[in-house]
């Protein structure tokens, strides 16, 4: 069977378009009639949209979810990968999605697992993501497989969005503070500062005088200021791709007061939650954490669990590896170990990942709840701060006027 995009119309004249599989145009156009469709253009996909490509369209992490939980419901209701595939294609309303797809598509029809198959789409489909189908693939368990990374995406991509959503109004907040402060200094103050010299006040207070200080070099030097801080994220970023100062970074980042928990746990989680997937569809301790390891963005703990493998290789456990790192929490190192005794690491892992999940969420929502008053006082301490600074002169001016 070939595949073949469509334009058609709908029973009440609404156009639809997507992507069917038949043996011929013809057929393709009985099956489109089958569906209540009006069949306006029927073209057999071309080779340059289903080849493999290093260069296939990119998907966001939403509509990655989306297509693994379909893909998943599909295989379990007994379709190949071809059909689900194909199905899972013409779900799509976004023709950079199909297109990925049905490249995907084309490779299994001429032989190649998915796993491989995964391999023409880079950007959309991850080395991690194709690493958890191959296991399940050798394993004989893809569509189990596919429901538990489904669910996996789901709970990240909720943990991610409900970040996101919370730090919004916080953002905006402090942009807003930044532009009225900025404002207040550059514009206001110097008027200020022009009356007073009209009234000839030769001494100000030294709050006055620190604040006009400010102003003047905001005025003068902030163009400069704006510029340096770009160089310095600029040359930055360019730094943390040295692998050297990245490792640096990240170790010192993990110290850090109020940040460093959290991304500890949020590292310590992932692993916990990309090795119980993996081990849970048939791969080796040692590829499962291979794989763990490579999904850590934080090199200290790529480094830890490439150090746990290599314990478990020479035959330690992984409990007592993983408490050797000195950087997983210790109440996920005592799950492992009774995971070990009960032989289900496994399970021990997700119940671990579950729990650290749920206390950065927990811990998130609280932090962030406490950035927006945060923001409030600081920004009323700033203002109140000028006000007075402007307050202070006239204040004694009344004074040597009334004396």
């Amino acid at each position: 069977m070939a595949a073949y995009e469509y334009r058609a119309l709908t029973a009440d004249g609404r156009r639809t378009s997507g992507v069917i599989s038949a043996d011929s145009p013809r057929a393709a156009r009985q099956e489109l009639r089958a569906r209540q469709l009006t069949p306006v253009d029927v073209s057999e996909a071309s080779d340059r949209k289903q080849g493999p490509s290093r260069s296939a369209g990119r998907m966001s992490h939403k509509q990655r979810t989306l297509f693994t939980r379909q893909l998943a419901v599909l295989l379990q209701s007994g379709m190949t990968v071809e059909q689900a595939l194909a199905a899972a294609a013409s779900d799509s309303s976004l023709p950079r999605v199909r297109s990925t797809v049905m490249g995907v598509r084309q490779m299994v029809m001429e032989g190649a697992t998915l796993a491989d198959a995964l391999k023409s789409a880079p950007a959309a489909f991850p080395p991690l993501y194709r690493s958890v189908v191959a296991a399940g693939e050798s394993a004989g368990k893809l569509p189990g497989v596919l429901e538990q990374l489904s669910a996996s995406l789901e709970r990240t991509y909720k943990m991610t969005s409900t970040a996101q959503a919370a730090l919004v109004y916080p953002a905006v907040l402090g942009l807003m503070a930044l532009a009225m402060v900025s404002a207040l200094m550059v514009f206001v103050v110097p008027k200020l500062v022009e009356q007073f010299a009209m009234l000839g006040t030769s001494e100000l207070p030294a709050l006055t005088e620190f604040v006009i200080g400010t102003s003047t070099f905001l005025r003068d030097w902030g163009l400069a200021l704006i510029l340096a801080i770009a160089l310095t994220v600029f040359l930055f970023a360019r730094a943390l791709k040295s692998p050297a100062f990245k490792r640096r970074w990240d170790g010192f980042v993990l110290k850090l007061p109020l940040i460093g928990p959290l991304l500890r746990t949020l590292s310590a989680s992932r692993f916990a939650r990309v090795h119980a997937t993996l081990a849970g569809s048939g791969a080796t301790v040692l590829e499962a954490l291979s794989a763990a390891g490579g999904a850590m963005s934080n090199l200290i703990f790529r480094d830890a669990a490439m150090s746990i493998r290599a314990a478990v290789q020479e035959g330690g456990t992984l409990s007592a590896a993983m408490k050797a790192t000195g950087v997983f929490p210790p109440m996920m190192t005592h799950m492992v170990q009774s995971g070990e005794v009960a032989r289900n690491v496994p399970d021990m892992m997700n119940r671990a990942a579950e729990f650290l999940e749920s206390e950065f969420e927990a811990t998130t929502r609280t932090a962030l709840s406490l950035l927006e008053p945060a923001i409030i006082i600081l920004l009323g301490g700033i203002v109140g701060t000028i006000v007075l600074s402007i307050m202070l002169p006239i204040m004694q001016l009344n004074t040597l006027a009334l004396g």
